[in-house]
């Protein structure tokens, strides 16, 4: 993908690395950092992820060159975008709270989606160790994601019930005597994409985000749709590395390496384009 910065003495053209471990930016006539760009991922090459580029200040708006044509994505938002993010920024700062009936019946509905014709007998009870919480009560690993990763596991249940199925049974491939807690895991990947995409930042600072608020105005659900591939991302990442529990968090990195390079690829406008969301069913 190619990068134009749009000034009032014409255009400057960067191509971005195809690896982080080349991680010195080239160009046909100008620096990554002259462009107004920052490689801020210079010094973490693992995964061979693609840098995540950030944006200076003063750059208002990029242009992306997807397949001989220039699309224009700026930092000013559309009024859709900024409503869209609005809502989105609510749920992810909305705590998960045990006493209100819509959080309790969020864990009732996941409950139901995911064992469909077994009773959950009580919203506190050993049952939800076999989802993969860690213990009996699943409120208490909320409070580094909120209310939002209960969202993104109800949708993922409902959504892509045979993907979701597959990796809560933790069917396919050779699995490890010890395995990623299937619910946790889930918790952590919305953590990892709202770090990803910087949402809660004034301004944007990465090309991520831009790319990202451009799906979301094609869809609101891109947030929760991006969570399905992460999740799927992730449990191949995890097979083919043939990881193990204490392995998670490198796998997790490598995962969202993979998102960023598939997310700023020239064919990719929605989701849906992502080669990875082939892998849902």
């Amino acid at each position: 993908m190619r990068v134009v910065r749009i000034s009032c003495v014409g255009t400057r053209h960067l191509s971005p690395p195809s690896s982080a471990r080349g991680c010195d930016a080239h160009s046909d006539d100008v620096s990554a950092s002259s462009a107004g760009l920052i490689n801020a991922d210079a010094e973490d090459a693992s995964c061979s992820s693609t840098p995540s580029w950030r944006i200076k200040k003063s750059l208002t708006c990029v242009c992306f060159n997807r397949k001989r044509a220039y699309e224009r994505i700026c930092s000013n938002l559309t009024p859709l975008q900024e409503e869209r993010l609005k809502r989105l920024r609510k749920r992810m700062k909305n705590y998960f709270d045990a006493s209100r009936p819509d959080h309790q019946d969020a864990l009732r509905a996941l409950w139901s989606a995911t064992y469909p014709g077994e009773k959950l007998q009580d919203l506190i009870s050993d049952q939800w160790k076999n989802m993969g919480w860690q213990g009996k009560d699943p409120s208490t690993d909320f409070r580094g994601a909120g209310f939002i990763s209960l969202e993104n596991l109800l949708f993922f249940a409902k959504t892509f019930s045979t993907s979701f199925q597959r990796l809560l049974k933790k069917q396919g491939g050779k699995r490890a005597a010890w395995e990623y807690p299937f619910a946790v895991a889930g918790v952590n990947i919305t953590f990892m994409i709202m770090q990803m995409l910087d949402l809660e930042a004034s301004k944007p600072r990465s090309f991520i985000r831009l790319v990202f608020l451009q799906m979301l105005s094609e869809n609101e659900w891109a947030f929760d749709l991006l969570y399905c591939v992460a999740f799927v991302v992730m449990d191949k990442q995890w097979l083919d590395k043939n990881a193990t529990y204490m392995e998670f968090n490198d796998v997790l990195r490598c995962t969202r390496g993979q998102l960023e390079r598939e997310l700023m690829m020239d064919d990719v406008f929605r989701i849906e384009d992502m080669p990875s969301f082939s892998l849902l069913s």
